[in-house]
């Protein structure tokens, strides 16, 4: 795919809208992003069991998806700003809820709350990146970002209270509010031809709704790995604080698969590295339910940090420049919330049954496998067309 350059102005390549969606985005995945850690303080601050902290995150990150599906459906009849304010207040009241009400049913339905407005207010900043004349470079620089806050989230989760982490979580969208207002409310789902030059690879528009799903399908490896490898490394006898400083300093790794990621795209094809890239990623956490020692471990942490963000790179990328509506791009955080939602959900039955963390592991590697076929059909079906 290429990108879609626009010669009339567009309000988005602005440098106030983007640096605004760039701090939304990176504030509405901070609860995804610092999983282990919040999954962490939920089992020892509040004595949740690892299937209660499993379902507790699904419950957040469907609630990340029901809110990202209303952005994406609003965000062409309804103010953007108007969405945004929305977002913040249901965010912050649930937030706030969950310092009281700490039972384990009030936890499930406050954070799917929680969620619902993170998801959109995510919305809307994702669709903001998304509108840009040139939205990979958007989506490049976004992920470098998301590296540092990432780091920076799992050296703070881990110092703080309970209390601490809702009041900071409050705090970042509270930060938000003297700046909603640079956000455009035009709607760019109806450019004029002037607006939109010939792609060298057409492609149809139903393609930014399987890059949706194949989204879904591989954020399924990364919420059951993300929200469970801590755990898994003190359940395989792991010295917890070390566990958790490997997974910490590892997310530096991202910045490595983005830079690498940006330098591909200029010189191959779109469908070849990101198929390498899954097969990758089905070795690397599918290790750890054959063996699980400290060096597999690291091995694993290190390389499932750099794929993943090199595979963000395409993803987001690519169904940004299928669908300049901005609808599929408002449903970025909904795909991935939805994905991350299933992959500890279906964890918390594995580990339920008494399966343990290996077969938590299978099911991320089959996860991974899936969405390698997704991307092989496209690939077969891209071929076959221009063959």
């Amino acid at each position: 795919m290429s990108d879609i350059s626009a010669t009339a102005h567009n309000p988005f390549d602005e440098a106030r809208p983007y640096l605004l969606s760039l701090y939304m985005t990176l504030v509405g995945y901070s609860v995804l992003v610092a999983l282990p850690a919040i999954n962490g303080a939920w089992v020892d601050q509040l004595g949740f069991t690892d299937v209660e902290v499993n379902r507790v995150a699904s419950a957040d990150l469907l609630g990340l998806f029901l809110g990202s599906v209303a952005a994406a459906f609003l965000i062409s009849k309804v103010n953007r700003q108007h969405l945004i304010y929305a977002g913040i207040v249901l965010a912050i009241v649930a937030n706030w809820l969950c310092i009281n009400w700490t039972e384990y049913e009030q936890m499930l339905w406050l954070r799917c709350l929680a969620g619902f407005g993170s998801g959109v207010y995510t919305g809307v900043a994702v669709a903001g990146l998304g509108a840009r004349s040139k939205p990979r470079e958007a989506f490049n620089i976004m992920l470098l970002a998301f590296a540092v806050s990432q780091f920076l989230e799992l050296q703070l989760i881990p110092l703080l209270s309970m209390d601490m982490i809702y009041i900071f979580f409050i705090a970042t969208y509270v930060v938000t509010i003297p700046f909603v207002r640079w956000m455009p409310t035009e709607d760019l789902t109806t450019p004029s031809p002037a607006q939109v030059t010939e792609t060298t690879e057409p492609r149809p528009s139903a393609l930014a709704w399987v890059g949706i799903f194949a989204i879904v399908v591989a954020y399924i490896n990364i919420g059951a790995y993300w929200a469970n490898i801590e755990l898994a490394a003190e359940d395989a006898g792991l010295d917890g604080n070390w566990a958790g400083q490997v997974i910490s300093w590892t997310v530096l790794l991202s910045f490595v698969g983005c830079f690498t990621a940006m330098v591909t795209l200029k010189k191959l094809d779109y469908d070849r590295p990101i198929l390498v890239t899954f097969v990758l990623m089905v070795l690397a956490v599918g290790a750890l339910a054959v063996n699980f020692t400290a060096a597999v471990f690291l091995l694993s942490v290190a390389l499932f940090n750099f794929l993943w963000i090199f595979i963000d790179v395409y993803q987001m990328g690519g169904v940004s420049v299928a669908d300049r509506s901005g609808s599929a791009a408002a449903f970025i955080p909904g795909a991935q919330g939805l994905g991350q939602m299933l992959g500890p959900l279906g964890a918390s039955f594995l580990l339920d049954f008494g399966w343990g963390f290996t077969s938590v592991f299978v099911l991320c590697a089959i996860a991974s496998a899936a969405a390698f076929s997704i991307y092989f059909v496209i690939y077969q079906f891209g071929s076959s067309k221009s063959a």
